[in-house]
């Protein structure tokens, strides 16, 4: 087989701006030439892990409240000057914060900046438009049953990671049930709070005029700092939720590094190489030459503190143990090295997706955002795009050793449990 290698370069002449105000707001911005767009990424540290214990989806819950009515303008009125600016919206619960996108062409920013302050500061948070968007949520949380693969995947992170960090943003349908509009108000007008908060933007933007418009808006905004997240170690091992299904599904997760780990590029390359493609290790030997599954992925996954490596399989239950036990030691082999081939393809497929991001708007103000939480900095394309280039095949070997498959969560939906193999 011939040697693949695909170069790529990655040169993009980047410009970043940091200005925090006063009560802890942190702005961010990247202008981009050539774009009319701009897009917006705000990062409020109030997501699923700071839920009051009785009230699990309450983020979720405000997220979709922030949107129906802000200011001066009714739910209708509030969707309708969004609808005439053009404005591309999103509001949603994390793990760790809730987030709010916008995309617009560059010219209607200050006016959807505006909004957006009206929709944290002023929400109206009114109790005839609660039920609606509890419903929203709940009809979500019912909508699992339907889809396994990703019922696996949330509940093995509530799983793996630590207590509540690890919260299904959903919440739980018996909270949802009694939940009230006075409490989840209370909740959110304490947690909502821009210390420690991020506004990202990116694209076509005039960075001191934005400064200034922010300031007037955000300026005077006072509030109490989130408090401090109570967590609590998860018992990890297997769980599994017995259903007489035609597919049994299996999840599983073992520790990684963060972001800011000195081998986060290796752990990233690792994760191409099992799972990025048709060429994957995990595709080709667990699907293609064995038949055991129709998919297969391995994915990587990180909050700030804390990070794995996320995988999951669906295989009929008669072959379920030889799809665990072939899959973990997949997993495993990469200790024993890595082909220039699959370098020169994970190398390839992390720079496309850099190159795809980086024509974005709305991709970097997400991803600048995501590197000041994470790093408190900020990341060129071609700083990410070198680090990828430098990683090698012994790195990814050392990185696999460090971080083997052992003390593994393991989540099985289907007519029976697996083995757990801790070993060679």
């Amino acid at each position: 087989m011939g040697r693949f290698r695909v170069t790529i370069e990655v040169t993009v002449t980047e410009r970043f701006h940091i200005h925090e105000l006063p009560n802890g707001l942190t702005l961010l911005g990247q202008p981009m030439d050539g774009v009319s767009s701009a897009s917006m990424s705000v990062l409020i540290p109030m997501g699923a892990a700071h839920d009051p214990a009785d009230a699990a989806g309450a983020a979720a819950v405000t997220a979709e409240w922030l949107i129906r009515g802000a200011g001066d303008r009714n739910s209708r009125q509030l969707n309708d000057a969004l609808d005439a600016l053009g404005c591309q919206h999103d509001e949603s619960a994390q793990g760790e914060h809730l987030h709010v996108s916008t995309a617009q062409l560059g010219r209607n920013l200050p006016d959807i900046l505006a909004i957006v302050a009206d929709m944290l500061r002023r929400p109206r948070l009114e109790d005839d438009t609660f039920d609606p968007c509890r419903q929203l949520i709940l009809q979500d949380l019912e909508t699992l049953e339907d889809e396994p693969a990703r019922k696996c995947n949330i509940l093995l992170r509530e799983r793996f990671y630590p207590h509540p960090l690890g919260r299904n943003v959903l919440g739980h349908a018996d909270c949802l049930a009694v939940m009230q509009p006075a409490d989840v108000r209370r909740h959110a007008r304490a947690a909502m709070t821009p210390a420690k908060a991020i506004l990202a933007v990116a694209g076509n933007i005039d960075w001191d005029r934005f400064v200034s418009l922010a300031t007037q808006l955000f300026g005077d905004w006072q509030a109490a700092p989130a408090k401090p997240v109570d967590i609590a170690a998860q018992p990890r091992g297997e769980t599994h939720i017995q259903k007489d299904t035609a597919q049994t599904h299996i999840a599983m997760a073992h520790a990684s590094v963060t972001v800011r780990h000195p081998m986060y590029y290796a752990a990233r390359v690792a994760e191409i190489v099992l799972s990025g493609g048709m060429s994957s290790r995990l595709f080709t030997e667990v699907r293609e030459k064995r038949g055991l599954v129709y998919g297969v992925s391995s994915r990587y996954h990180s909050l700030k503190d804390y990070a794995g490596m996320f995988t999951y399989a669906g295989t009929r239950p008669e072959v379920a143990q030889t799809t665990f036990d072939v899959t973990v030691g997949e997993i495993r082999r990469l200790a024993e090295g890595v082909t220039a081939d699959e370098m020169a393809r994970a190398r390839t497929q992390l720079k496309a997706a850099l190159i795809m991001q980086g024509e974005s708007t709305g991709a970097r103000a997400g991803a600048i955002a995501a590197d000041y939480y994470h790093l408190g900095r900020l990341r060129s394309l071609d700083e990410i795009a070198a680090a990828i280039e430098h990683v090698t095949a012994d790195e990814v070997a050392e990185y696999q050793k460090a971080f083997p498959p052992d003390n593994l969560t393991v989540l099985v939906l289907g007519p029976e449990p697996v083995e757990i193999v801790t070993s060679h």
